[in-house]
């Protein structure tokens, strides 16, 4: 037993070292997308963007199906549930691209970090999973945070975009929990490949309708913007196969000072006092949460960061 430990130990300690770095750098790599959006969302439609992320971001999808068994990750017969998943997912990035467009990314990504109260909250009735009192508090003073940033009809954030990123992140959360009951009979590759072809159908079919014809610049951020999505997502993957989440999922929050960051060098914006207060709360909550459900076991991960490279973005980090 103790010649085994200097050997152990080691290893371990260099695989938690390397999931945050994956984790951490994942979501750096997705807040510079995010950056980009909002850049980009000045002169073309949302439908357009979510388009460009979307076909772009089904590549490392793809380059998955290169290993084995290849294609057959694809074969399901619950083609019903990926549609509704894939729907759901429309709503999560259609909603988070929309809240870059007209708020301060460090806003947005506040709100975004509701997403592991509401799915340990959807986790009852969808999963059947039992919810201490402790979360069910947690979970409940995390709303308080949100409401506290948001404001509604008090001058927060909830008429000018707050709402709409809290129904994405509600989408985003449900899109998680699916993840969760689907993966129990479907691939990876398929929750992922159906999910995001379904984004890109119904961002692909607006097209003559709202198709802005980008400079060659403009054309290189959007194609950018795909492979940043589809590399940020497959380093937190990879994350939370040398690490427990446990270890990598505190570093998503991270996330508040690169859009802190990029928000004020950009666009000269900065979060207010009550978002401050707000993402506070929302912060500790969402930890404790991650805590209490990593305790006895290491489920996916809470926030569903790394689950689907055709997420939303940064904020809980697509």
């Amino acid at each position: 037993m103790n010649a085994q430990a200097p050997t152990r130990q080691p290893v371990a300690r260099q695989s938690a070292a390397q999931g945050i770095a994956l984790y951490a750098g994942g979501v750096f790599i997705l807040c510079i997308m995010d950056a980009m959006i909002k850049w980009l969302s000045a002169d073309y439609p949302i439908a357009q963007i979510v388009f460009f992320r979307a076909s772009i971001g089904l590549v490392p999808t793809l380059v998955m199906l290169l290993r084995p068994p290849g294609l057959q990750a694809l074969r399901t017969q619950r083609v019903g549930a990926h549609l509704l998943r894939g729907l759901v997912g429309v709503i999560g990035t259609f909603g988070f691209f929309w809240a870059f467009a007209v708020m301060p990314l460090a806003d947005a990504y506040a709100i975004g970090f509701a997403a592991p109260m509401f799915i340990t909250a959807m986790s009852v009735p969808i999963l059947g999973e039992k919810v201490g009192t402790r979360r069910w508090l947690a979970v409940l003073v995390g709303f308080a945070g949100v409401l506290i940033m948001i404001r509604p009809g008090g001058g927060g954030t909830f008429g000018g975009g707050g709402a709409i990123a809290l129904l994405a992140t509600a989408a985003y959360a449900l899109s998680m929990v699916l993840v969760r009951l689907y993966s129990r009979t479907e691939s990876n590759a398929s929750l992922i490949f159906y999910a995001t072809l379904v984004i890109v159908a119904v961002a692909g079919v607006q097209m003559p309708f709202v198709w802005v014809t980008p400079t060659w610049a403009d054309a290189g951020l959007l194609a950018v913007l795909g492979l940043l999505g589809g590399i940020g997502a497959i380093m937190m993957a990879q994350a939370y196969r040398v690490a427990t989440p446990s270890i990598v999922v505190p570093f998503e929050y991270t996330g508040m000072i690169w859009g802190v960051g990029l928000g004020f060098l950009i666009w000269g914006d900065m979060p207010d006092l009550w978002i401050w207060v707000g993402s506070g709360i929302v912060i500790a909550s969402g930890l404790y949460i991650v805590h209490r459900e990593t305790r006895h076991k290491a489920p996916a991960s809470p926030a569903g960061a790394a689950a689907d490279p055709a997420g939303e973005s940064g904020a809980p980090a697509s």
